[in-house]
């Protein structure tokens, strides 16, 4: 009988796995996997740690058995204990793996490794054994149950002296288990192998060379075992060997010579040098004591010495006239009776002991800022009680001063002005004065003299910034207090004292004093009036700053007043126009599709900023399902389809704001017929004049005519006044009077360019005398628009007022601009 042996490798494996997978290959490739098949008895050779799923062998094959005798039969495999490695598939009759297997955990060092399975078959009733070998993979790197291994050897070890070393474990086996061992670096120590009877192998360090623990205390090596698998696994260990002292060197002085300076009249106990050997032993074999060999009589208990430290102190006092110098021989020894000497000269010098002393002949307590440098402020007179070179006397001054010291003579010294004082800079000066001879170590002796610098009137005030800006909200009460402008002035008392000034000019027209005021003491500005951002958005005026100085000083700033908006002005509707004598009507078909556009509400704000930012919404509505109006563009839509069941009247209530705090609104009602025709609309509309009724004779005829006659004379009419005012005004208006008619213009958010989607006509009108304009919305030109008439059936005009005086007639030209 032939068994086969399939299996596979994943591809999400660990690295290690990957390892057990190539081997199993290599196993696949160059081993013969099934042993020998029997009657009744089949075996089968697998690679440990073959994945869950892989095929070990076909049973029903390798025994000649059907395919349909494992179904009818029940076949199941019995493996007597609690785990279930190996399982069968009774459709197809191969043996599969169920539970990764490790052979290191099956069988230990045991060879062969094998598990002994049955087969059980009924009707009838057979038996069958299986035995399944696990080859052994290198899945396991030899290790050593410590990380560190630690010697302490003595540097006067012999060479050929044997180390133990601990064994690595390899729980692999055969050609994958533990084969050789390397040590590196071998300057040293070598390695060697012994067999033991079971096949392990000792090892031992062995010592090849001899060790100097003055040359290198501690060696550090790394021993690694080798597995022979494929690839070779390996594992480390590091051995840390200590090499003991002992003494073999004597102590060695770092100089063999030592030379000292010591001067007379020296403290005892003062700190002369240090002398000072090495041992390259360690331990007690490099504590190094040192002792004074010999000296002069003169010198004798003159000088300590330490014999831990190797610190020569003075035990008394030196005199330079009886002697200037001494000579010691100075030793050095080890516990281990080793020693080694050297010569320790001190020489002793001659001292400066008198000091300079300082005489103070003449001094000014004050000097102006002004004064001309070379002018002295002090005198002073300088002896030395020393001779020669010890009384030879220098004299300076701390530097960074407007002063110098002049010598008049060997002993007079006078203090005068060098550089030009600035009491703003200094207002005093701590001057000292350090008078050395030229002794070794030179003596020295200081003086201080302090002197105050006067002020003058030299410094103009400084604003602290050199353009202010201040914001004041309009409408505010007269007396706010706005902000508060500073200046220093760097002079002294009264040429320091600021004086704020309001300097004289005017703000349209107007002096700048009857808008703001400011305190001259402090600098606070303070508004005088109540200011309208409407009429002024900011202005800009000086302050003078004058010191009390004689003559005074003084500089300027300029102050720019900046008036922020309020919401203080409500919206103005400019569409639909409000009239009490006549209705306007927007016309809806009924045939109109969802979001069909019947009108748009036009409205201005004259604040500024987010004052003037409008929203329009819809209050009130004969039917709030059928319109709407947009948040930001004031468009009126319709909601649904129009239907035949609405009503033709339709009255709607629109409310403008603003975006201001609080809030300022307008409202605005607009009437909707919904219906398809004229006389329809008419019909339905004549009440809302609440006048009486047309005439019900009346023909729609005629009622069409008039209309349409009535319209085309409005706009004929319209349109000459529109070009005779226009050329009249431009010659008359703007060019001569030079009025600017202050026009706001206002673009919806949805039409960025200021375009409407109806015809607009606006009227503004001026007087030639002032410079005040108002400007109309006469009426919007849209075929959806009806004008109901009175019952004259004449169409409605806006009526000009004309208002003259007993003398003069004031006449208002008027523009009418047109927007499409």
């Amino acid at each position: 009988m032939v068994g086969t042996l399939l299996f596979h490798c994943g591809m999400s494996v660990i690295s290690r796995e990957e390892i057990h997978c190539v081997v199993m290959w290599y196993s696949v490739l160059f081993s013969v996997v099934l042993l020998h098949s029997a009657r009744g008895q089949v075996s089968y050779s697998i690679p440990e740690e073959m994945s869950k799923g892989s095929i070990v062998g076909n049973i029903a094959q390798d025994l000649g058995l059907d395919l349909q005798r494992l179904r009818s039969g029940k076949a199941r495999i019995y493996t007597g204990d609690s785990t279930e490695y190996i399982g069968l598939i009774k459709d197809t009759g191969l043996l599969f793996i169920k539970e990764k297997m490790d052979r290191e955990s099956l069988c230990a060092k045991t060879t062969p490794c094998a598990l002994h399975l049955q087969m059980i078959l009924e009707n009838p009733m057979e038996l069958y054994t299986i035995t399944v070998e696990i080859m052994d993979i290198n899945d396991n790197p030899p290790t050593f149950q410590k990380r560190r291994i630690e010697f302490e050897i003595s540097e006067s070890a012999v060479t050929g002296a044997r180390f133990m070393l601990e064994r690595a474990m390899d729980a692999d086996v055969g050609i994958n288990g533990l084969q050789s061992y390397s040590l590196k670096p071998t300057d040293n120590f070598m390695i060697e192998l012994h067999s033991k009877e079971s096949g392990d192998k000792n090892v031992e360090m062995v010592l090849q060379r001899s060790l100097d623990r003055e040359k290198k205390g501690v060696l550090t090596l790394l021993l690694t075992a080798f597995d022979g698998g494929d690839p070779q696994l390996s594992g480390t260990v590091q051995i840390h060997v200590t090499v003991l002292d002992v003494n073999d060197n004597a102590p060695v002085f770092t100089q063999k010579v030592y030379k000292a300076i010591l001067t007379e009249n020296a403290p005892k106990g003062t700190k002369l040098t240090t002398v000072s050997a090495t041992d390259a032993d360690e331990g007690s074999n490099g504590h190094v004591t040192y002792n004074i060999a010999s000296t002069d009589e003169t010198g004798e208990n003159l000088f300590i010495f330490d014999q831990h430290s190797g610190e020569v102190t003075l035990n008394g006092l030196v005199d330079f006239e009886k002697a200037n110098h001494y000579e010691l021989d100075v030793q050095a020894k080890d516990l281990g009776g080793l020693s080694d000497s050297c010569k320790l000269i001190i020489n002793v010098l001659d001292i400066n002991d008198n000091k300079p002393v300082i005489s103070l002949l003449s001094m000014s307590n004050s000097v102006s800022e002004d004064s001309t440098p070379g002018t002295v402020v002090a005198m002073m007179k300088v002896d030395d009680a020393d001779s020669g070179v010890n009384g030879q006397i220098h004299c300076m001054i701390n530097d960074n001063i407007p002063f110098a010291l002049i010598s008049s003579s060997s002993n007079f010294i006078s203090l005068r002005i060098e550089q030009q004082l600035d009491r703003e800079r200094d207002a005093a000066y701590n001057i000292s004065v350090t008078c050395s001879d030229q002794g070794v170590p030179a003596l020295s002796s200081n003086a201080s003299l302090s002197l105050q610098i006067s002020d003058v009137n030299d410094n103009a005030p400084v604003f602290e910034k050199s353009h202010y800006e201040a914001c004041v909200l309009e409408n505010n009460t007269p007396g706010l207090s706005i902000f508060t402008v500073k200046a220093s002035d760097a002079d002294w008392n009264q040429n320091a004292r600021v004086s704020y000034i309001l300097e004289d000019s005017t703000v349209n027209g107007v002096s700048v004093s009857s808008y703001v005021s400011i305190h001259p003491d402090s600098g606070l500005i303070t508004a005088v009036r109540s200011f309208d951002y409407e009429q002024l958005k900011d202005f800009h005026f000086r302050v003078k700053a004058q010191d009390g100085g004689s003559p005074p000083l003084s500089s300027n700033v300029t102050v720019n007043i900046i008036i922020q908006d309020q919401n203080d002005n409500a919206p103005q509707v400019l569409y639909p126009v409000q009239t009490g004598a006549s209705v306007v009507a927007e016309i809806v078909p009924r045939a109109a599709d969802v979001g069909y556009l019947v009108t748009k509400v036009v409205a201005v704000d004259v604040d500024s900023g987010q004052n003037a930012w409008l929203s329009y919404k819809l209050q009130k509505a004969t039917d709030r399902a059928l319109f709407e109006v947009g948040l930001q563009n004031g468009e009126i839509r319709t909601v649904r389809q129009v239907t035949d069941k609405d009503a033709v009247k339709q009255k709607l209530t629109v409310v403008v704001e603003d975006n201001g705090q609080p809030s300022r609104s307008a409202v605005v009602s607009i009437n909707v017929a919904v219906a398809d025709s004229f006389p329809e609309v008419l019909s339905e509309f004549t009440d809302f004049t609440h006048e009486k009724q047309y005439d019900d004779t009346l023909t729609f005829y005629l009622i069409l005519a008039l209309a349409v006659v009535s319209l085309l004379f409005m706009v004929s009419v319209i349109s000459i006044i529109s070009v005779k005012i226009y050329r009249w005004r431009q010659n008359k208006l703007f060019y001569k009077s030079g009025a600017n008619l202050p026009v706001i213009p206002y673009y919806p958010p949805v039409y960025p360019d200021g375009t409407l989607q109806h015809v607009y006509n606006y009227e503004m009108c001026g007087t030639t005398d002032s410079r005040m304009s108002d400007m109309k919305f006469v009426r919007p030109y849209s075929q959806n628009t009806l004008v109901s008439q009175s019952r004259m059936g004449t169409v409605q005009r806006e009526k000009k007022e004309q208002e003259v005086d007993d003398l003069t007639l004031e006449v208002r030209p008027c523009l009418t601009f047109y927007n499409v």
